[in-house]
This record gives C-alpha cells, sequence and structure tokens, in this order.
C-alpha cells in the first residue's frame, strides 16, 4: 500500500498525462480537416506520425491506472476518477483515430476534382474540437455545468452533419464527377460527427465523476429532461465556490 501521498503524486502525473494526450488529439483533429481542405499532404503526414505517440500515451497511462488500483485499492471518489480517466483515455485514442482516418480521406482524394460547394466540414470539425476541448476543461475543474454544455452543443454538431450529408447527396446526384470526392466527404463528416460523441462520453464520465451516477445527458436534453441536471450542476458549482472561499480565508 503507497502512502496517501505518494498517491496524490502519481493521480496527478496521470492527469498530467491526459492532458498532454488530448492535446495531442485536439491538433490531431485540426490538423487533419486542414490537410483535408487545403489538400496539405505533409500535414496529413504529420497527423498519421502522431497516432503512435498517442497510441504509447494510452498504454501508459492504463498501466498507471492499474497499478494504483492494486497498490491502493481506492474506494468512493478516488476510484471514480480513476475509472473516468480510463475510459477518458479510450475516447481521446478514439478521437485520434478518427483524426487519421480524415487525414487518409485527404490523401484519398487529393487529386479528385474538388466539391466546391461544400463549406461546413471546416465548420463541423471545428464544433467537435471545440466540444473536446470543453469536455476536457471540465475534467480538469470538476465543472458540471460545462458537462451540460457540451451535451447541449451536440445537437449543433448533428445539425451541421445531417446539413452536410444532404449537400453531399445532392452534389452526388447532380455531378458524377464528384461521387467519389463526395464519397469520402461524407465519411469524413461521419468521422467529425463521432469525434463529438466521443467528446460527449467524457463529458458524461465528468458527471458520474463528481456525483457517482452514471447517466446519459446528451440523450436527455434531446428529450427535454435536464432540468434537474441543471439544478445539479448549479448547485455543485455553488458548494465549489464555497469551499474554495473557505480555504482562502486567513486562518486565526
Amino acid at each position: 500500500m503507497i502512502t496517501r501521498q505518494a498517491f496524490d503524486a502519481e493521480l496527478q502525473e496521470m492527469e498530467t498525462k491526459v492532458l498532454a494526450m488530448a492535446s495531442i488529439v485536439e491538433g490531431m483533429v485540426a490538423d487533419a480537416v486542414e490537410a483535408l481542405w487545403r489538400n496539405d499532404m505533409q500535414r496529413a503526414e504529420q497527423v498519421l506520425k502522431r497516432d503512435d505517440e498517442v497510441d504509447q500515451i494510452d498504454v501508459d497511462i492504463e498501466s498507471s491506472c492499474l497499478r494504483l488500483i492494486a497498490l491502493q485499492q481506492p474506494m468512493g471518489s478516488d476510484l471514480r476518477v480513476i475509472g473516468t480517466i480510463m475510459k477518458m483515455i479510450t475516447d481521446i485514442e478514439r478521437i485520434g483515430d478518427y483524426a487519421v482516418d480524415v487525414a487518409k480521406a485527404a490523401r484519398k482524394i487529393q487529386d479528385e476534382p474538388p466539391v466546391e460547394q461544400l463549406v461546413d466540414i471546416p465548420r463541423l470539425g471545428n464544433a467537435a474540437r471545440r466540444m473536446l476541448l470543453e469536455s476536457i476543461e471540465a475534467y480538469v475543474k470538476r465543472d458540471l455545468q460545462k458537462v451540460i454544455q457540451v451535451c447541449q452543443q451536440d445537437d449543433e454538431v448533428d445539425a451541421i452533419y445531417r446539413r452536410i450529408r444532404t449537400q453531399l447527396q445532392e452534389i452526388m446526384r447532380e455531378y458524377p464527377e464528384q461521387v467519389t470526392a463526395a464519397s469520402w466527404l461524407l465519411l469524413v463528416a461521419h468521422y467529425l460527427e463521432r469525434i463529438a460523441d466521443h467528446a460527449t462520453n467524457i463529458a458524461e464520465r465528468v458527471w458520474f465523476m463528481e456525483t457517482g451516477r452514471l447517466e446519459q445527458l446528451a440523450k436527455k436534453h434531446k428529450s427535454g429532461a435536464l432540468d434537474e441536471a441543471f439544478a445539479e450542476a448549479a448547485q455543485h458549482a455553488a458548494e465549489t465556490q464555497a469551499d474554495q472561499s473557505e480555504s482562502n480565508e486567513p486562518s486565526v
């Protein structure tokens, strides 16, 4: 059994690695979309190369989590934090894989006639990236209100995806010479929509970490049943602020 101080130090080190992993993956998504839109094959190749680094960080963090569980036998909130980290890195690694898929699509269509009519792929990529960044921010700050905001943003991503899908289907009907490129772009839109889904998974895991309850908040939002979650997030924020105020008060 390791000491509490050593446990906290190892947990902090793991969290630092999670943030580094998320930062790399967010950059991969940005570069993959840019490579696709600018026909920049050098940028696409850089995305592919970074995938191995992400995979290794994933393995390292998982090994550290298992070691902490074996040596410390954590319970309660400590176990939820470790469990959340293990689930988060799975989602982050999958986002990296989707970034690689987008980069590969860029290579596939580099010599195809461009689909000039389509302008929403970068917007979809930016929306998915924003959800990833904000889900990680929610984790760092233990911010349940940010969790709900991420889940709400999934609506925007779904709407953009549906619009792109309709546009591409129309393009394929009207411009046979663009069928190959449009087909790949349809896949790209799907990859970016899935990235947003994984960001939502991360946010929902943060909710579990802080409340002890696994809830599908995105589905609740779509059905208009988030009022209770809103109230709980507001109460959590108020309690956190009160705790911080007490800890900052000078001792007498």
